[in-house]
């Protein structure tokens, strides 16, 4: 992300009168004609707000995107682009500046971040031409249509991926857009969604997928495994051949979708990779979950999904349905909050909230379609705020004693260093994630934790989850360390899950109380 002082006044002087001539209009600050907020795992790792804040401006051709993209002071300067009519080859030129880095023939978002590309009006639709994020931050994409978009044959886009991400993206929201194609590779089309070398924290909501031979991936083989945190929702796929998605590696969440006709497999997680299935309605499709075309084994924890009319091809070497009857194989945690319709109706709401031009609708969690005014409020699970200066709860630290013992998950250090009552010894994972658990000989009544981060670490914490351990009930989720409380429960382990954070985790105590 490039920053040229001198390149930056002109490209600001001179913007007016480009702006005219390529089809953008220019406002002041105002708010977005987008409402809502983003879901799933773009709300975590800060967030996904996109231009939000930042001035607002009218673009009717690819060009006039890139224009409003180079006329910011700085790369990251927040901005929302109000598209109406059709963006093609025809009308989408390389403009250069020192906030951009575009390229002709296709909308390039690349090396920015803090922009939301919306559909105004009549509508935008970006025909033959695809939408690509490389090395991007805090993205939206809402209310628009990219169709046909190819890889070979004529017209020639770059890559062949209706919206395509890579090489370092973070915290991209697409919501009520419709991807379609007309065939599958042996026409020149690839994906309509995918995601690969370290793309991470995208939701893909209220979108229709159709007419393709490729839904969409996450890993573009069975060695690019840095990508993931990826949820989908509330979206319709149709005529697909497969990938819906592919996924490598990674953890995605999948609730409340609905499937049609999935030609030859369905959502195919492979090589390590975890998907979390809830809630989705699957018809006329045949091996809508599994591993498929593959060795390395891929996981699911499947609950509440509907099967009509579904087939399943026999295990193989390279071939591992996961019905006629899908069982769960694996846990996922979720670190947000989230709330599902029963899946007998996803069929209906997904009709008449999914795709562009559907005026933002949402479902409002009881299988009703309303305005977006907010996100989904309602969660899977309680939601806890931690201090971020811990108030010690009345009591004693019930961690210390000659009852309590622990436990601890993803390697790293001594998991006995968070119940010895020392702030200057820690238990740490080995990455990013992990957890830590104190048990007991006996049922223990427990109804909040302290959890003390060790000195130089504070703040490294993110979003966790606090479960009971003997029944995997989630007691409460959040983020940041410090006091959590929750329904007194009686049990004989507690476990405090790290699910996402700024660096490797250093948790000096888990202190638990009555």
């Amino acid at each position: 992300m490039r920053a040229r002082l001198a390149l930056r006044l002109c490209a600001a002087s001179g913007a007016l009168a480009l702006a005219t001539a390529v089809g953008v209009t220019l406002s002041g600050p105002t708010a977005s004609a987008a409402t809502g907020t983003a879901t799933g795992y773009a709300t975590q790792n800060g967030g996904t707000t996109g231009g939000a804040g930042g001035q607002t401006v009218r673009a009717t051709t690819g060009t006039a995107i890139h224009q409003a993209l180079c006329s910011r002071a700085a790369a990251d300067t927040p901005l929302t682009i109000e598209v109406e009519g059709t963006v093609n080859h025809a009308n989408t030129a390389k403009v250069s500046g020192s906030s951009c880095n575009t390229a002709a023939g296709v909308v390039e978002l690349k090396q920015i971040s803090n922009v939301t590309i919306i559909g105004v009006g009549g509508g935008a639709v970006f025909d033959q031409l695809g939408i690509h994020i490389r090395e991007a931050s805090n993205i939206v994409i809402r209310n628009v249509t990219v169709r046909n978009v190819k890889k070979s044959g004529s017209p020639t886009s770059n890559g062949g991926d209706a919206i395509g991400m890579e090489s370092g993206v973070y915290n991209v929201w697409v919501d009520h857009v419709t991807l379609e194609a007309s065939g599958g590779e042996s026409e020149g089309y690839d994906g309509l969604f995918d995601m690969k070398a370290d793309t991470r924290y995208v939701t893909l909501s209220y979108s229709v997928l159709r007419n393709s031979g490729r839904g969409g991936l996450i890993g573009s083989s069975e060695s690019d495994l840095s990508n993931g945190y990826v949820t989908f929702h509330h979206n319709r796929y149709e005529n697909i051949d497969s990938r819906t998605p592919l996924l490598r590696g990674g953890t995605a969440h999948l609730y409340n979708n609905h499937y049609v006709r999935l030609n030859e497999s369905g959502i195919n997680s492979r090589a390590g990779a975890k998907a979390r299935v809830d809630n989705n309605y699957f018809e006329e499709s045949k091996d809508v979950l599994g591993t498929f075309y593959t060795d390395q084994a891929g996981y699911w924890q499947v609950a509440g999904n509907v099967f009509d009319n579904v087939t399943w091809s026999a295990r193989g070497t390279e071939n591992n349905p996961a019905g006629p009857d899908p069982q769960s194989n694996t846990t996922v945690a979720i670190p947000y909050a989230y709330t599902l319709d029963a899946a007998a109706c996803v069929p209906d709401v997904v009709s008449r909230t999914a795709g562009a031009g559907k005026g933002l609708q949402v479902s409002d969690g009881n299988c009703a379609a309303q305005s977006p005014t907010a996100a989904p409020t309602a969660s899977a699970s309680p939601t806890a705020t931690p201090t971020a200066t811990p108030t010690l709860p009345a009591g004693t630290n019930l961690s210390l004693g000659a009852g309590a013992d622990g436990s601890s998950k993803a390697s790293g250090t001594s998991y006995g260093n968070v119940r010895d009552g020392d702030l200057t010894t820690y238990w740490s994972p080995a990455g990013a994630t992990g957890s830590v658990s104190v048990k007991w000989g006996s049922a223990t009544a427990v109804s909040s934790i302290v959890i003390r981060e060790a000195s130089g670490s504070v703040g490294v914490i993110g979003s966790w989850r606090v479960l009971n351990a003997d029944t995997g009930t989630v007691l409460a989720s959040g983020g940041g360390a410090g006091t959590i409380t929750f329904p007194r429960t009686t049990l004989g382990k507690i476990t405090f899950e790290i699910t996402g954070s700024s660096g490797t985790p250093k948790v000096a105590e888990f202190e638990t109380y009555a």
